[in-house]
């Protein structure tokens, strides 16, 4: 990447922004002024990415370090629920019927992400029904605090949110923002589709060409950005999502895959006593999970698609409440 000199002149609304802040308190103590990390780090984004470092410390001087943060992201994991319990988290009337609104209301856009980019305009819809309830739950954290946070006070993890606080500076630097005032997760998610910043500058787009990427408040940018995220992740256009399996036979969990990747075949499968609900050929490679269903084990084999959509989130429940909150929308659109 080319060393921009220049940057301090090129944007000026957000070095004249920072500038004053700095200024104005320049005297009071903040949470990362004299910070050894927050010092090498500002030196790393000047040496390598051109950043000016008095005016990147300005930013840090407004940054916060916010304990509800650090409880947040430090708190017990929860047990892990059924999918009888984590289904109707999402699969809601209320959520599928403003999911039905928001198509409605972005229908020609959703049309032209789905030509563009070969993924179902439902699909688009529900991702931003599961992730923020069409925009209602995008985040109250400024995310230069969440990433600060995370990225200087969050050992663990550390490493990862440094390189997300680089990403979204560049992000900032690039749409010519001021990155005090943009808002996320506690970890740091942004918009209608809760992007990280790194996920941001890679697949993110301008879908209505005013030459800016906002997904915080521009549904178009949101949805162009969906679609493309789920193209570049091997989203296959008029292919299937799962398949329903019948069982039968004491071998049946030795077909079960260990984490999320679809390393089983179709053949293999059938060879331990699965049977698909659809025409599958023996050669696919699938995701075969259980779900512990209202009714009892459910028995299921993701394709390609579904493993697209485990790239957004890396959990089976979540790709699968994502898919049956699409279909839902298809039929709930289809009566209405």
């Amino acid at each position: 990447m080319q060393v921009m000199r220049g940057w301090a002149t090129r944007y000026a609304p957000w070095v004249g922004l920072v500038s004053i802040l700095g200024t104005m308190q320049e005297a009071l103590a903040s949470d990362y002024e004299g910070s050894p990390q927050v010092a090498e780090f500002v030196g790393e984004m000047t040496r390598d990415y051109g950043f000016a470092g008095e005016q990147l410390m300005g930013v840090f001087r407004e940054a916060e370090r916010k304990q509800s943060i650090l409880d947040a992201i430090s708190k017990p994991a929860e047990r892990v629920k059924q999918w009888s319990e984590y289904r109707p988290m999402f699969i809601t009337d209320a959520r599928i019927a403003r999911g039905v609104d928001f198509w409605r209301q972005h229908e020609a856009v959703l049309a032209r992400a789905e030509q563009e980019y070969g993924v179902p305009a439902q699909v688009i819809v529900s991702i931003i029904g599961v992730e923020t309830f069409f925009g209602r739950n995008t985040g109250n954290f400024r995310v230069i605090d969440a990433l600060s946070t995370l990225g200087f006070d969050y050992p663990p993890r550390a490493e990862f949110f440094r390189k997300e606080l680089r990403e979204f500076l560049l992000l900032a630097r690039e749409e010519q923002v001021d990155p005090l005032t943009l808002k996320g997760s506690y970890a740091g998610a942004m918009g209608l589709p809760q992007f990280m910043p790194s996920s941001f500058r890679a697949y993110a787009v301008d879908f209505d060409g005013d030459g800016h990427i906002n997904i915080w408040t521009n549904p178009d940018d949101a949805i162009g950005s969906v679609a493309s995220y789920f193209k570049r992740h091997g989203w296959v256009a008029g292919e299937p999502v799962v398949s329903r399996a019948d069982v039968r036979g004491d071998q049946v969990d030795e077909g079960l895959t260990t984490g999320i990747e679809p390393t089983k075949t179709v053949g293999e499968l059938r060879a331990l006593g699965w049977s698909s609900h659809d025409a599958l050929r023996d050669d696919m490679p699938v995701t075969a999970f259980r779900l512990e269903g209202d009714n009892g084990p459910e028995y299921w084999m993701g394709l390609k698609n579904f493993y697209a959509i485990t790239r957004y989130n890396r959990s089976v429940m979540y790709a699968m409440a994502v898919h049956q909150l699409s279909e839902q929308l298809v039929q709930a659109r289809g009566v209405k």
